[in-house]
């Protein structure tokens, strides 16, 4: 079978000739021009990850689970020979760095650690330890005796650690006052840069939507590792140079038995040493623009490659950027890159884009399409029966290792592994396999635990045609009984049938289809069969005899989800209005992600006019925890400011003073179950409708199994502030249920929408909004002994008028008298 496509992670060999890639749990190279990719493993059943080449190109390590729990395995780079397995403790492992010297690797483990290995004696020896979900990246010094790498703090933030081989110790060399990250030795062994924010704030969290409009960016630092060594940012000056008279010395026996040969000796590493005393003083900035960078690969000396995160529509990859020390400039190297690491020597580059994988030089720009490899042709012999045991053993790994609670919610796990173990025999295809880790994985009884995906038929689809709107039959034709409209201005929600000069109405017919007449005999959708976004000729009319029709040339829809939510939404919002007499706002939730966060801000904020809001989300998918939404929910208004002319404002903004109420149904789970709790603990108002999902253990950072299918074990859970475990299996109770009674919503009314805004209605009729008028403009020369308060909340009294008359001067008490001269 070829497997070129499930390629699922790569690296290249120490002079760029081969690149080696982990695809269906087989190790393959591949050549960057000429041969054919070769196979090392062949072994279907097994499961061999995150391959790495030697720097000096003799091995090839890679994770491999033969033995039924992985081991780090060395094969000989052209697959013969013998395999090096060093023996591990049962766990998950990632990403085999090795030392440049070739006799050490550097790895992490599902448990926080950071490991290195010397291969000759293959004793792991603990680095460090996480205190969070954190992937470490080492990065071994030239000569092989440090490695560099950053972890979090208990703020969060992460610092930068150093960790001697010789020593057994770490070191932090960064203050924990930023987020720094990525730690890189440059190949002369004086520098280490890094990377570093200051104004990452919540996004260092990532969970919470209140991270969502924060866009961090990080600047790039470099350590002078030697007190005795210069800054590689000191002033500059042209000067004339002298030419230099002395004779230069004569070139050694070897150097000129190299020369001759037009070979370049190989300088020996240099011996890194970091004088850590005063070495925060030693930490420069480098002039490189601030951006969010996720990534850097060191480059010959002197030289830094750095991936910058470039955020669009379908986030379509990485910037990679090249700077140079001496010449202090940046310049870019590629753009849209997935994946992206340096050979050894730093001359050439392994890149995958959208076109497919590549090797190109790093010394000239690259032209596109040059070094396209050809993993097209990578295949195995696959054994479906091998790669379901395999896979059903990985599963049971997975819960093992990931799953929140280390006693399983009281389910003996190797029992369970063992008591569905004979179906496996009974297995003939693989969505069989699929149904039995839906059987088997549910006796953990919770939610967000999903198996999906795998080497299963993927049948032919033709894509259909639609035009956005409801039809009837009446006299023999396809008539228009409702047209969507939509935001044309909007690609997401462009609407067929109400383009500029289409204007097709309600209650016109659909006469014909490119030419082709349409009667009620006629299956319309087969009609309009594969033409979604391409140009279709349609002739309506207001008759169905076609007297006085017209041709118009519209642009079908894939799908119609988003106009008729849409519509949902837009119906609901006007409903709300009606029955409020435009009191109360509307604002839907579809999910606690991105398009929850620009639903809240669209509809919200565009009706901080009104005397209260509808929250509605029900249906809503999950994300994230939606506490920005909250916040703005609850946020008390604590100032008017008057203006000279027009409105005065309202502080802070997004205030909306009046009750408000959340609308809940089953259908809403996960991020839709934590957002209706934070709702009800800030006693923001009720929650009306039916129970939530009750799923709130969280997903995501698991192995894909070999076939690319994939299995979940909820691994962060839920519990509150009191330290009791809630929701998950249980769901939000609304404070009002309202069941949604089908002959009602039939009949076009929403039982739930109506009961939210009678009790909005109730409240306010209790509690009316009252508008605090603006006071009386001050005058602080009414009168001379006028008395002024500074008591919070108490306007300032009028000035007493007294017919005493006014004393023509306080006599001054002694501590205020003045001498006069």
């Amino acid at each position: 079978e070829k497997i070129g496509t499930q390629i699922r992670g790569g690296g290249i060999s120490p002079t760029g000739a081969r690149a080696v890639f982990s695809a269906r749990g087989e190790v393959v190279t591949v050549p960057a021009e000429k041969g054919s990719p070769r196979n090392l493993t062949n072994t279907s059943g097994v499961a061999e990850r995150d391959p790495s080449w030697s720097p000096d190109g003799k091995w090839i390590a890679y994770f491999s689970d033969e033995s039924g729990e992985y081991e780090l395995c060395l094969r000989d780079q052209n697959g013969m020979g013998n395999v090096k397995k060093l023996k591990l403790a049962p766990s998950f492992y990632y990403a085999p760095t090795w030392s440049p010297d070739s006799k050490k690797i550097a790895f992490r483990d599902k448990r926080l650690n950071l490991w290195y290995v010397d291969i000759e004696n293959g004793t792991p020896i603990k680095v460090d330890t996480a205190r969070g979900d954190y992937g470490f990246t080492p990065n071994w010094s030239p000569d092989s005796r440090w490695i560099a790498y950053a972890k979090p703090l208990p703020s969060w933030y992460s610092a930068v650690f150093v960790y001697s081989i010789e020593t057994k110790q770490s070191t932090q060399i960064t203050d924990g006052l930023s987020d720094a990250r990525y730690p890189v030795f440059d190949k002369s062994g004086k520098h280490l840069y890094f990377a570093a924010s200051t104004d990452i704030g919540p996004t260092v969290f990532g969970f919470d939507m209140n991270s969502y409009p924060h866009r961090p960016t990080r600047s790039v630092y470099l350590a002078v590792l030697k007190k005795s060594d210069p800054s590689p940012l000191a002033p500059e000056s042209d000067e004339e140079k002298v030419p230099d008279e002395e004779k230069k010395p004569e070139a050694t026996a070897a150097a000129a038995f190299s020369a001759a040969n037009g070979a370049k000796p190989t300088p020996a590493p240099a011996n890194v040493t970091i004088d850590f005393d005063g070495l925060g003083q030693r930490i420069l900035a480098l002039p490189i623009p601030a951006r969010n960078y996720v990534e850097l690969q060191r480059g010959k000396a002197n030289s830094l490659y750095l991936l910058e995160s470039t955020p669009g529509p379908g986030n379509a990859g990485a910037m990679v950027h090249k700077f140079d020390l001496d010449k202090r400039k940046l310049d870019k190297v590629l753009d849209n890159v997935f994946s992206f690491e340096l050979a050894a020597n730093a001359e050439k580059m392994l890149f995958a884009q959208a076109g497919g994988w590549f090797i190109a030089p790093t010394a000239t720009p690259v032209k596109p399409g040059e070094g396209k490899l050809k993993i097209e042709e990578i295949e195995m012999l696959v054994d479906p029966r091998a790669e379901w045991t395999q896979m059903y053993r990985e599963t049971w790994r997975i819960e093992r290792d990931f799953f929140y609670d280390p006693n399983y919610h009281g389910l003996d796990l190797k029992a369970t592994e063992k008591k569905y173990e004979p179906y496996l025999q009974a297995i003939q295809h693989r969505a069989d396999l699929n149904y039995l880790f839906q059987e088997m994985l549910g006796e953990l009884s919770i939610g967000h635990l999903y198996v999906q995906g795998g080497d299963v038929p993927d049948a032919k689809r033709v894509p259909g045609g639609l035009l956005g709107c409801d039809y009837k039959i009446e006299n023999g034709r396809y008539r228009f009984a409702k047209i969507y409209n939509g935001e044309n201005w909007n690609p997401t929600l462009r609407a067929p049938l109400t383009q500029p000069g289409v204007n097709v109405v309600e209650g016109e017919y659909l006469l014909a289809v490119n030419g082709r007449n349409l009667t009620a005999n006629d299956n319309v959708y087969q009609a309009l069969e594969s033409t979604a976004n391409k140009q279709v000729v349609i002739r309506v009319g207001p008759n169905p005899d076609g007297t006085g029709s017209r041709e118009v040339t519209v642009v079908p829809l894939a799908t119609e989800n988003a106009l008729r939510n849409l519509a949902w939404i837009e119906g609901n919002r006007r409903k709300v209005s009606e029955l409020s007499n435009g009191k109360l706002a509307y604002v839907w939730l579809p999910n606690t992600a991105q398009e929850g966060y620009a639903n809240f801000n669209r509809y919200y904020f565009a009706q901080l006019d009104k005397e209260g809001a509808v929250i509605d989300e029900r249906f809503n998918g999950g994300g994230h925890a939606a506490d920005y939404i909250i916040d703005y929910l609850k946020k008390p208004l604590n100032s008017y400011w008057a203006v000279r002319d027009g409105d005065d404002w309202r502080q802070p903004f997004g205030t909306l003073p009046g009750p408000k109420a959340m609308l809940v149904n089953e259908y809403a789970g996960s991020g839709g179950d934590y957002l209706p709790w934070m709702f009800r603990r800030e006693k923001i108002g009720p929650l009306i409708g039916k129970r939530t999902w009750g799923g709130l253990v969280g997903i995501g950072g698991y192995p894909t199994l070999i076939d690319g299918g994939s299995v979940t074990a909820p691994h962060f859970a839920f519990y509150s502030p009191e330290g009791q475990w809630e929701i998950e299996n249980r769901g939000v109770a609304p404070d009002i249920e309202v069941e949604m009674d089908p002959k009602a919503w039939r009949a076009g009314r929403d039982p739930q929408l109506e009961k939210a805004v009678e009790v909005l209605l109730a409240s306010l009729a209790k509690n009316p909004i009252k508008k605090t008028p603006r006071p009386a403009y001050p005058n602080y020369h009414a009168a001379p002994n006028a008395k002024m308060t500074d008591k919070p909340g108490k306007a300032e009294p009028k000035a007493k008028i007294t017919d005493k008359g006014a004393k023509p001067e306080a006599k001054a008490k002694t501590s205020d008298k003045v001498a006069v001269k």
